[in-house]
């Protein structure tokens, strides 16, 4: 009842009235009271009630106001930290310099309030969302706090008064179980129900948790309360069970329970069977992993197949291993002691609802509750996994599990706290066991019947969404902190099961090679497999490697490499492998090895450790190296294209693996691998079981012919090439194995810049970096910058002639090219061959450039560094006969020419003999063991070193050869000759010693005995026949054997005579080597070069270092005798060494045609684009210098014909028709406007051209006859039509049919063929229409330019008649019809609302308007493009592509249809004072606009355009000069306008001569005129005093009526200069007033603007009459009058907005500002940079029918043509009518790169140079012809 009292009363005293009776000591009857209170108050079945929350809200207040009582506690904040916590797409900060973790971000507002200049820092896009570490002296530098929490705020709050807090801890746990329980009651097990419903408690409960995020706000102090509720262990005891007779409490407890049985990893049913593994011991159960259980429960697995869903993997069986933990409690059910537990517990169940989460993380910055939290997290973290497993939405679930796992692990102090008090280690590894054993499937590596070993399949969703991912990054996030990773290598019962898990990769994805067909459907599996050994496997290797780089860790080293080992062993016994790989089998996949060879690496370079002690046994040497040395055959294979059956996706493997992210973790630790074993191994046996690998033994004979049972004859060049490559990657390559980690890194960065010039960026992410995040960016102590300009100049961004942009790029220095170019390190790092050819390119351009050697050089030869005392092993592969033999067997051949030898591979064998020469054999003394009998190669060579056996002769070798063999027929013609040779070989005496000399080299054979040997060795009890596997027959292909027979060549050569016999061929000479030649030898000299000099380097070398040597070279060029063409043993071999040389000839005459064409395209560009040379006028102005009465003749560019233009068959000029608006936007002053950047600033349009024109039209058409001010003005200020030209011409029939077929052709274009647009077919120049040209001639030459000795008034009075004459209407033909079209074609090009400004739209007075604004618009962007004024003449380029003459007569032809009636002629009006006509208006009519009102230019283009074309000069010099005697009284009436008062008194009281000559007396009689009228001077005197505050001297008057003058005199000019062919002589600014009035004929001096008038009818009498017209207005309000004298016509050209320097002012501004239309923030918001204007990009909310918003700004603000700046991506697009284009960027960071999408986030500055081009495009409208990408928009922009 009480509670019942309670409600009905007010909350606010109810709350002050209990919150008294609880402040007593004795507060029992006060917490029965507020208990009845929550309990009908929050009552949990009456839902979730904003009533609720408002009683809440009041009782925490206590009477106060929620407000107030926030406001309170916030003043009692203790906390130093920000915790700000985001979601994602939040906008954060990054600071390496200040992090100590890499995970470390900071809000907006505290990286701005830190002082982080000069810092390595980067602003970046949350991808999982995130919280403000400032102040968290764990994760950064203190020095890197922001100001407000850089002050320890904690010390100086004062403390909480006690009852402040009261009722809320009173009041909160009911509150938290409420929500609870809510929980529990809206939960259903997902198979039951949709997820929906979960969404719909979600949204229930979404009020009451948003309440608590309000209360984790208030700060430290209400954080402290909630703490303490939530970590309270007997509250939740008592509220938890719900009391007994609470029926709805009672019943979703029960609901709790169920849903936490289900909660361990093993659910109920496994557990009766899982049980017996879970009491093994640990290490005997993680072995059994690997081992037998495997098989055993394989039967078991296949009952349950179905239910798993696995139909998709066919006859594949899933494995199910025995699980096998020390703790079985991490699989147990969870246990709930407080509320903060089952919380958590129901945010997993939920999957983690945002907010949620948002507030679990808002709690953090209280410590006692971090820890708490962190260890309930933990507990539930098998948890946390098995519902992620289970989640259909497990992307977002996995941003949001590592949004809060971040915050807790990152931190080392609470990492290293919860691993060794809740296991942390364990429960990861056990999970991540857990989770791949879900996705097991039997390998199919080597033999698959009797495999046992188990690898996860890539297809499963596991793998192919990467859901394990949160998972592994908290793994490699803890194991980064040292103590935790020490815990981890110290404890073996965490090592073994971590190696069975590693082992499960070992051998994934394993690719078989199709023989027969293509394979059907490509699986893309590999981006799985790759990614999970990336992320699984090597990730956590390198962040334990990071912990194992002292002499003190050397025991886990050891350890670690001592565990590989036994699990590769078990490995290698679970796939059942022998000593032969499985044929056409390939994985990439080997995490095992690689971890040894990583470990094994670091022991040695790091921790002083003997290499030898960490090796096993020869036998498991032999064994590890197969698998990587079968990686390294297939990518040779792949390349070789023997695998194209199996699709692209193989290729895309070969890249993966030695692609920048991987190559660190994959192909080098696989070669430093294959290195160790090369440097332990027996080197013959090493060499030949690679020789073996590559398919290429059958190729190595001494016959010109040989069969190969395994490779096509055209894969076998690139196979050996593939070989000898890599036996110089062993050679000579120690990426791991030798360099410091400096010299990798150079090394690195040289080949990434040699292969083309890289931007900063892409280098940053080329270089290989250790690809654990927690170890900084890249290797080695010295720093990437510092190393970039050791090796790297700058080239800045430059922008090119066809307007593509260059980003700022880093080209390597010279000296790196002569010294460091390392072609080996480049093969090795390229993932595209091409680029290998690119780098050889650039090195022979640059020794050409520098002159070093022209021709075709060779890839140099590098020396290399010397090696870890340890690989000195590796130096017996150079010295072993197998290689000796190898090396004099491919010398011979490319001598003899025989087939697939190539250029290639005679450098990489010489290399491979100066690299034998370079590092001589340590001690030649163990080597003179005794040789074994049976060695078939003793035959060849005594010793093994290489410096001896150079010179030693081989004679005869016997070879197995087909019967169709030369050699065979060769061995009949000899025995048919005599019975026996004669043996040349001193030793033998007899033939049948030289058969058992010539021995046949068999390699096959030598490693098997070589592998037995070893094998013997290690195993004494076993019998000779181990292994007697001998498959030679599977090297010969079956039924071949019969053809083949044994031959013996006479050989003679020893391999210098081979060298010195080659370097006769290569040089085409005889005796290229003399005698002399020797004497004077220094290899050093030889650093760059072709073939030649590489062998004469060679023989220096080998003469210097071996005095034997020497003396045989010289017998050899003794003889010098001329050696015998070798017999070309079949047309075929000559074929192909021919193809070489037709290749190599091929390649220079395509460069010399590229060449050639490139010159003659530039000489084509410097023609065409507006390259400023002053040349001679283009074809429309050449008229002049012909002779006079001759037509113009066109090229039409489609037929090619040349001729004039007919009536029939009109020639006309491509042109691009586009509605503008540049002009619109000029204002008076020269500055741009500036970009607003806070709330203060704004644009304010109304000043612009177009808007103050737009004011004075209406204005007047508020007071004038509407025909009247349609002619007083001009449009197209706005949207006006401006017209362009490549100036190509073509017959207009020719174009339609170019059209036509364009129409047909379905090729994807840029441009819309029915919108008639086109490209030119010359130039390719975008274009959309034809402007038909004029027949006749081409100017007004001849009788029309001969000076005039008329009087004024004759030539007046001749324009008078001219005028009236009629327009003839033109006969109708194919010309007059083009000309209609384009004028059709003018009008459609713009929008109506620009053509129609008259009363009446469509009238042909509006037709008039729109006319002949067409032609001002076109004169007065010539100008503005001109740069405003005509100082600098007529070597303009614009005047090259001009089209005005031809416009002019088209647009002529059409006007001359209205005639103007003679009545309101405005000529009469200019020339004859009339003051009889005092026409008195009807009521209804309004006034003619007086003259001084009428905007001359218009009149001007009105008379021209109407009279009878082609114009006399004189009749334009006529009009000319009575027009500009208006514009000169125009310019007096504004001035006096601008006059004070009094000056304007002192000037009328002057006595002047009176002269219609000065200005003096004709202002002074302007100005008496004027006073006439009612008050025209009054009404402004206040502003004007301010607007002339200097006083007026006659010589700023004579200035300012030049200026006013001067605009008309430019147009006049122009006009004259296209019309007429006059040319424009270029002067100084000064000067232009009097040149123009000289050029238009104006006869003046250049001291008086006056003098250049020429009045027809008395001066004083015409002005009386102008001004009468404007004082008999007497109905115009005055004000306006003057506005419309005193109108200025000058503008200052077109400028884009002022940017800020850094564009970091304009993202913060408006990356949050909302949008004016729909007040949402927009996703993409973008700024119009002509207005300033802030709109949504693609926004669905401004839309307006079915149009985005840009495309109607672009159209509302620049007549369709629109640039805007994306906010978000720092990039400019163009909208141009229906497409647009990417335009690039005007910011760039400080390596001049842009950065599309904020990607890298580094600051970004404006590229001033880039800004000017964009302005430059806008105000020439060339945005068509310089961006090459344009797409169709379909109005969604």
């Amino acid at each position: 009842m009480m509670a019942a009292s309670l409600l009905r009363r007010d909350k606010k005293s109810t709350a002050a009235h209990l919150k008294a009776d609880l402040k007593r000591t004795d507060n029992s009857s006060g917490l029965r009271q507020l208990q009845e209170l929550l309990d009908s108050v929050l009552h949990p079945e009456r839902g979730s009630e904003p009533e609720a929350l408002e009683w809440c809200k009041w009782l925490l207040a206590g009477g106060d106001g929620f407000d107030e009582f926030c406001r309170t506690v916030r003043s009692y904040d203790n906390a130093t930290l920000c915790g700000l916590v985001w979601t994602a797409n939040f906008v954060a900060y990054r600071c390496r310099t200040c992090g100590i973790s890499p995970c470390m971000s900071l809000c907006a507002e505290c990286f701005n309030n830190g002082d982080h200049t000069g810092h390595d820092f980067n602003m970046f896009r949350s991808q999982a969302g995130g919280a403000c570490d400032c102040g968290d002296g764990n994760v950064m530098r203190e020095s890197g706090f922001c100001s407000r929490h850089r002050l320890k705020t904690g010390e100086n709050v004062p403390s909480v008064p006690r009852d402040l807090l009261l009722m809320s801890e009173m009041v909160l746990p009911r509150f938290i179980i409420t929500i609870i329980q809510y929980l529990r009651d809206g939960y259903t097990e997902p198979e039951s129900a949709a997820d929906r419903d979960l969404q719909k408690v979600l949204q229930q409960l979404d009020l009451h948790i948003s309440f608590l995020e309000e209360l984790t706000k208030m700060g430290g102090a209400m954080r402290t309360v909630l703490t303490k509720i939530l970590t309270n262990q007997q509250t939740f005891k008592e509220l938890s069970m719900g009391q007994e007779e609470n029926v709805y409490a009672k019943r979703n407890y029960e609901k709790y329970l169920s849903a936490l049985k289900s909660s361990g990893l093993l659910s109920v049913e496994e557990k009766g069977t899982g049980a017996g593994a879970t009491d093994t011991p640990a290490g005997a159960g993680a072995l059994s992993l690997l081992g037998a259980t495997a098989a055993a429960s394989l039967e078991d697995s296949s009952k349950e197949e179905d239910q798993d869903g696995l139909q998709g993997v066919g006859q594949r069986k899933r494995v199910k291993l025995s699980s096998s933990t020390k703790d079985p409690s991490i699989m147990d059910t969870l246990k709930h002691k407080c509320f903060l537990e089952e919380l958590l517990f129901w945010t997993i169940k939920y999957e983690f609802p945002q907010k949620m989460v948002t507030f679990l993380l808002n709690m953090l910055p209280d410590q006692d509750y971090k820890i708490t939290f962190t260890k309930t997290f933990v507990q539930h973290y098998a948890f946390i996994m098995k519902t992620l497993m289970k989640s259909h939405e497990s992307d977002t679930m996995s941003n949001r599990i590592v949004h809060i796992s971040v915050q807790l692990f990152s931190n080392e102090e609470l990492a290293r706290h919860v691993t060794e008090e809740c296991q942390l280690l364990d429960i990861m590894v056990t999970v991540l066991i857990y989770m791949m054993e879900s996705c097991l499937i039997k390998s199919e590596l080597q033999d698959e019947e009797s495999n046992h070993h188990v690898v996860v399949n890539c297809g499963e969703a596991l793998l192919k969404n990467n859901t394990y991912w949160p998972l592994v990054s908290d793994f490699i996030n803890i194991l980064s902190h040292q103590s935790v990773a020490k815990r981890f290598l110290e404890d073996q019962s965490l090592l073994l099961p971590w190696m069975s898990f590693v082992s499960f990769f070992q051998g994934m994805n394993l690719n078989k090679r199709e023989l027969n067909e293509h394979v059907e459907f490509e699986s893309q599996t590999y981006y799985a497999a790759f990614a999970a050994e990336l992320e699984a496997c090597a990730q956590p290797m390198w962040g334990l490697l990071t912990h194992c780089k002292v002499k003190e860790t050397q025991e886990y080293t050891k350890t670690v490499v001592q565990y590989c080992l036994d699990t590769l062993q078990m490995w290698f016994d679970a796939i059942g492998f022998v000593d032969e790989p499985a044929l056409n089998q390939l994985t990439f996949h080997l995490p095992l090895h690689r971890y040894y060879a990583m470990f094994l690496s670091k022991g040695v370079k790091c921790q002083g450790l003997d290499l030898d002690s960490l090796l096993p046994d020869q036998e498991m040497l032999m064994k590890i190296m197969v698998h990587p040395l079968q990686i390294q055959a297939s990518l040779s294979e792949i390349h070789s294209n023997m695998w194209v059956r199996n699709g692209l996706q193989i290729k895309g493997q070969a890249m993966t693996y030695v692609q920048s992210h991987f190559c660190n973790s994959m192909i080098d630790p696989d070669i430093y691998l294959l290195q160790v074993c090369a440097s332990r191994l027996d080197p013959d046996y090493f060499i030949s079981s690679v020789f073996e690998r590559f398919k290429v033994v059958d190729l190595l004979t001494m016959a010109s012919q040989h069969q190969n049972a395994v490779l096509d004859s055209e894969q076998e060049r690139p196979m050996l090439e593939g070989d000898l490559i890599l036996a110089h990657v062993f050679l000579s390559l120690c990426v791991i194995a030798g360099m410091s980690d400096d010299e990798i890194l150079r090394a690195e960065m040289v080949s990434q810049l040699c292969m083309n010039d890289r931007t900063h960026s892409s280098l940053l992410d080329l270089i290989p970096e250790n690809p654990n995040p927690k170890s900084g960016v890249v290797p080695g102590s010295c720093s990437f910058e510092e190393m970039l300009s050791a090796v790297a100049d700058f080239k800045a961004p430059v922008f090119e002639p066809g307007g593509s942009m260059q980003q700022g790029m880093y080209t390597p220095k010279a000296e790196v090219w002569e010294k460091e170019f390392d072609p080996i390190m480049v093969i090795l790092r390229t993932v595209y061959r091409r680029d290998v050819q690119s780098a050889m390119d650039r090195y022979s351009a640059f020794l050409k450039q520098s002159g070093i050697q022209t021709g075709n050089p060779w890839p140099p030869y590098k020396e290399r560094t010397p090696l870890h005392p340890c690989y000195k092993g590796l130096v017996r592969l150079l010295h072993c006969k197998t290689l000796h033999i190898v090396i004099f067997t491919l010398l011979y051949k490319i001598w003899m020419d025989h087939q697939n030898m190539s250029e290639h591979v005679l450098c990489m064998v010489l290399y491979l003999i100066e690299l034998g020469l370079d590092n001589p054999v340590q001690d030649d003394k163990v080597e003179e063991e005794p040789c074994i009998e049976e060695h078939c190669h003793d035959s060849w060579f005594p010793g093994t070193s290489l410096l001896s056996n150079l010179h030693h002769v081989i004679n005869f070798v016997r070879v197995r050869v087909p019967e169709t063999a030369p050699e065979v027929e060769r061995k009949r013609e000899r025995e048919r000759e005599r019975e026996t040779p004669a043996s040349t070989s001193s030793e033998s005496s007899t033939f049948g010693q030289n058969l058992r000399e010539a021995q046949v080299f068999s390699l096959v054979a030598e490693r098997r005995r070589k592998f037995q040997e070893i094998i013997n060795r290690s195993n004494h009890e076993a019998s000779q026949a181990v292994r007697p596997k001998s498959s030679s027959s599977r090297w010969l292909p079956p039924g071949s054997p019969p053809q083949l027979v044994t031959e013996i060549l006479e050989i003679g050569e020893s391999m210098l005579s081979l060298l010195v016999k080659l370097h006769q061929k290569l040089s085409g000479k005889q005796n290229s080597l003399s005698l002399s030649w020797l004497a004077e030898v220094d290899p050093a000299h030889h650093a760059h070069g072709d073939g030649l000099t590489a062998i004469e380097r060679i023989l220096a070398k080998a003469a210097t270092r071996s005095r034997h040597s020497k003396r045989c070279l010289q017998e050899i060029c003794g003889k010098v005798c001329p050696p015998i063409p070798p017999k070309k043993n079949s047309p075929g071999d000559k074929k192909s060494m021919d193809k070489e040389e037709r290749r190599q000839r091929a390649r220079e005459r395509q460069q010399k045609l590229l060449a050639e064409f490139a010159s003659r395209q530039k000489s084509f560009m410097e023609t065409a684009m507006d390259v400023e040379s002053p040349e001679t006028d283009a074809v429309m102005d050449m008229g002049s210098a012909e002779p006079l009465d001759s037509e113009v003749l066109y090229d039409c560019v489609i037929c090619g014909q040349s001729g004039p233009s007919t009536e029939d068959r009109p020639t006309g000029l491509v042109v691009l028709l586009q509605a503008s608006s540049v002009l619109g936007h000029r204002c008076r002053s020269d500055t741009p406007k500036r970009l607003p950047i806070t709330d203060e600033e704004h644009i304010y349009p109304e000043d612009t051209c177009g808007a103050t024109h737009d004011v004075r039209l209406s204005l007047m058409q508020r007071y004038f006859k509407d025909s009247s001010c349609l002619q007083s003005v001009s449009i197209g200020w706005d949207g006006g039509v401006y017209v362009q030209t490549c100036g190509h011409t073509l017959h207009i029939d020719c174009h339609k049919s170019y059209m036509e077929s364009l129409r047909n052709d379905q090729v994807l274009q840029g441009f819309s063929v029915d919108k008639g647009e086109f490209t030119c077919p010359l130039c390719r120049q975008f274009a959309n229409s034809v402007l038909p040209c004029r027949p006749g001639r081409g100017m007004e030459t001849g009788a029309w330019h001969a000076p005039s000795n008329k009087s004024m008034s004759t030539l007046v009075k001749e324009v008078k008649d001219l005028q009236e004459q009629l327009g003839i209407f033109p006969v109708e033909s194919n010309l007059s019809k083009e000309m209609e079209s384009v004028i059709k074609d003018i009008k459609n090009t713009t929008q109506k609302k620009y053509m129609d400004y008259g009363k009446n739209p469509g009238s042909p007075d509006n037709d008039f308007l729109f006319m002949y604004s067409v032609a001002r618009t076109n004169l007065e962007l010539e100008l503005v493009h001109r740069g405003g004024n005509l100082c600098s003449g007529g070597a303009s380029a614009a005047a090259k592509r001009s089209c005005l003459n031809q416009l002019f007569h088209v647009l002529a032809m059409h006007m001359r249809l209205y005639s103007i009636d003679s009545a309101y002629n405005p000529w009469t009006r200019l020339t004859q004072s009339m003051h009889s006509r005092d026409h008195v208006y009807c009521d209804d009519e309004r006034p003619e606009v007086p003259m001084l009102f009428r905007d001359v230019p218009s009149l001007l283009i009105i008379f021209i355009l109407t009279m009878p074309q082609p114009l006399r000069k004189e009749h334009f010099t006529c009009v000319v000069k009575v027009l500009y005697s208006l514009q000169y009284t125009q310019a007096l009436a504004a001035l006096s306008v601008r006059f004070s008062r009094e000056e304007r008194l002192a000037w009328s009281k002057k006595n002047t001569p009176n002269s219609d000559k000065s200005w003096e007396s004709l202002l002074c009689h302007m100005i008496s005129e004027l006073t006439k009228a009612k008050d025209v001077y009054d009404t402004n005197s206040e502003e004007t005093l301010v607007l002339s505050s200097s006083v007026w001297s006659p010589q700023s008057i004579e200035f300012s009526l030049q200026q006013f003058c001067l605009p008309f005199l430019r147009l006049s000019c122009l006009l004259q200069h296209h019309l007429y062919g006059d040319s424009l002589p270029g002067c100084l600014v000064e000067e232009e007033f009097s040149l123009l009035a000289g050029c238009l004929g104006l006869a003046g001096s250049a001291q008086s603007s006056a003098a250049c008038l020429e009045w027809n009818v008395n001066a004083l009498d015409l002005i009386s009459q102008w001004c009468s017209e404007v004082i008999a207005l007497s109905d115009t309000p005055t004000q306006q009058s003057v506005s419309l004298l005193g109108q200025d016509p000058q503008w200052a050209a077109p400028r884009l907005l002022h940017l800020p320097d850094n564009y970091n002012t304009i993202f913060q501004y408006y990356h949050r500002k909302s949008c004016t239309s729909c007040g949402k923030t927009p996703k993409d918001p973008a700024l119009c940079l002509v207005c300033g204007a802030f709109v949504c990009l693609k926004g669905q909310c401004c839309k307006q029918q079915g149009v985005c918003e840009c495309v109607l700004h672009s159209q509302h603000c620049g007549a369709a043509t629109g640039i805007f700046l994306l906010i978000n991506a720092s990039v400019i697009i163009i909208i141009r009518g229906h497409r647009f284009c990417l335009w690039g960027s005007v910011y760039l960071d400080a390596h001049g790169e842009e950065d599309r999408d904020l990607r890298r986030g580094k600051p970004l500055y404006l590229c001033e140079e880039r800004y000017r081009v964009l302005e430059q495009q806008w105000v020439s409208h060339t945005f068509d012809h310089i961006n090459k990408r344009w797409g169709p928009h379909y109005n969604g922009l």
